[in-house]
């Protein structure tokens, strides 16, 4: 057994490394396995140019032309590494693992054998895919990733403010719309693609901020040329890597070196709000900031009104009670956030009185 060291690559094969690496050491794991998609023969575009894809000899198992034979060695080999990385992975930890439909299904159903729990599929719609050059399917524009828990009562991580706030205040979604790597992200040797299957970063920024806090640890068994590292490098997070190419290995070290260092870590952790003190409505009326008999505002098109009474509770023509109660009584519906529905007005322009609330907050920081 070794002892735990981060911002390292492990080269060789990750089943031995993993087997290496403490019980219960990592936060996460980011998996982008080979994915057995038994190519057979050069792919050809339409003016007879070469495509240059996968085929490299980490993509095949078993005997390509007996597909029982390669679907049951892939198998073998995806059960292995899962069985370790679950082993490694902490009890409040996620794993997350792409793939195609080449291969995501039988990983899917081997993660639920081993016992991880799938919180979410994530489908990465690629805004700019390969088009199928022979015309004979539809062109495979999307891959899958599987974010999993170890157990179905897991307290894992997801930064849920932090996902909002990347996607303008609104709740991202599980369909995700990315660029292939290109340009000037994609790594090349002698103006050759230096790995077939380099990830966009803005795909690694998602998982890393979403699902790990400043300081964790993420681990990637399938290193390539770095994408997991360096994003983790950028986020704060720390990072193993586990590569047995060398090459990769090498384009990976010099990949992330150029990353600078965070530094200000409070820059890039978002407070979760359920964590932050609580902020009666009274209080506003306490500092100052709104006054008994002041009018609040509900709606897009301030459509209801309520007068604020000295208690902090709200009267409007037909009810009262607090801001969250009088804001569900006045649009008839089950619940309300009244700090986010209720508006004040200041010379002319109508703010939520969430605002106040938050300058409130900030006197706790």
């Amino acid at each position: 057994m070794v002892s735990l060291q981060t911002n390292v690559i492990l080269p060789g094969d990750c089943l031995t490394s993993l087997n290496a690496l403490p019980e219960r050491s990592v936060d996460l794991v980011f998996a982008d396995p080979p994915y057995n998609l038994q190519l057979g023969g050069e792919l050809l575009r339409p003016n007879n140019s070469r495509v240059d894809g996968v085929d490299e000899d980490w993509d095949r198992f078993g005997d390509p032309h007996t597909p029982a034979d390669s679907f049951a060695a892939y198998a073998h080999f995806t059960r292995g590494w899962l069985a370790a990385a679950r082993r490694v992975l902490k009890d409040a930890g996620s794993l997350w693992v792409i793939g195609s439909y080449h291969n995501i299904y039988r990983v899917g159903a081997i993660l639920q054998d081993l016992g991880f729990w799938i919180l979410n599929d994530i489908v990465w719609i690629k805004s700019n895919p390969m088009p199928n050059f022979r015309g004979t399917r539809f062109t495979n524009a999307h891959e899958t990733l599987l974010w999993c828990a170890k157990s179905p009562d897991a307290r894992y991580t997801f930064n849920y403010e932090a996902m909002k706030n990347l996607n303008e205040g609104l709740q991202m979604r599980s369909d995700w719309m990315l660029p292939l790597c290109t340009g000037p992200e994609r790594l090349k040797n002698n103006g050759r693609k230096a790995h077939p299957t380099q990830k966009p970063e803005a795909l690694l920024y998602r998982i890393i901020l979403g699902a790990t806090r400043p300081g964790d640890i993420v681990l990637d068994p399938f290193f390539g040329t770095g994408t997991t590292g360096a994003v983790a490098r950028k986020l704060g997070r720390r990072w193993i890597g586990m590569e047995r190419d060398e090459s990769y290995i090498a384009a990976a070290h010099e990949r992330i070196a150029r990353v600078a260092d965070p530094g200000d870590l409070s820059l890039i952790a978002t407070p979760a709000k359920r964590h932050e003190p609580r902020i009666p409505f009274g209080t506003v009326l306490e500092r100052g900031y709104l006054d008994p008999g002041e009018t609040l505002w509900g709606g897009n098109r301030r459509r209801w009104s309520a007068r604020i009474r000295a208690d902090g509770t709200l009267i409007s023509a037909d009810h009262q009670g607090s801001i969250h109660q009088v804001g569900a009584a006045v649009q008839g519906a089950p619940a309300c956030n009244g700090w986010t529905f209720w508006h004040f007005e200041r010379n002319g322009e109508f703010h939520a009185i969430d605002l106040l609330r938050q300058k409130i907050r900030a006197e706790f920081r």
